[in-house]
């Protein structure tokens, strides 16, 4: 992993190496097979940051699936807006599907809150929340995480699907924001 990347104008450091993360998502995806073993869920991947993690994950996952994708947004730059906007919505039944949403990150907690709000709706079921990292320190909204990758500190990450500005969704490892 190389020490520094540049980011538009500002500067990460290393902070989760591809390794670490393939490995956990291996692990992962043993999880929800035993635990989907004999059904065929349908695995939602909140876009954009969690397109890696999701298509990781599913080719781990030992049983038949579906995939499907929801694009919801609320960050701009490195803060959260407050704002949860549906870009794409799913256009599929889900009553009495089992439903696993894929996430990248927990952070606030408002994204998937609001997410999981419209999914009930649908009376899926059951829902399942897999996300990749979680950040407690910044909860304001209590939301289900059935499964975990990563617990994180409340700092800015890229890489792996995750973005800034755009830029580093293309890094296989997970750099954080650096402090200096």
């Amino acid at each position: 992993m190389n020490t520094r990347i540049r980011l538009h104008d500002l500067e990460f450091v290393p902070y989760l190496s591809e390794d670490a993360i393939q490995t956990r998502v291996r692990e992962l995806g043993a999880v929800l097979s035993a635990q989907y073993a004999g059904q065929t869920p349908l695995f939602i991947s909140i876009l954009s940051g969690a397109f890696m993690f999701a298509s990781d994950l599913i080719r781990h996952f030992s049983g038949d699936c579906e995939i499907a994708f929801v694009k919801l947004r609320s960050y701009s730059g490195t803060q959260s807006t407050g704002q949860v906007q549906s870009v794409i919505g799913l256009e599929m039944e889900l009553a009495g599907r089992p439903i696993v949403i894929v996430e990248d990150i927990v952070d606030t907690g408002r994204t998937l809150h609001y997410f999981m709000e419209q999914l009930r709706l649908e009376h899926p079921a059951s829902v399942s929340v897999v996300a990749l990292l979680h950040k407690p320190d910044a909860a304001e909204y209590q939301v289900p995480i059935d499964h975990l990758g990563f617990s994180i500190e409340n700092k800015f990450v890229v890489g792996y699907g995750l973005d800034y500005e755009g830029l580093g969704r293309n890094l296989s490892a997970i750099y954080q924001l650096a402090s200096d």
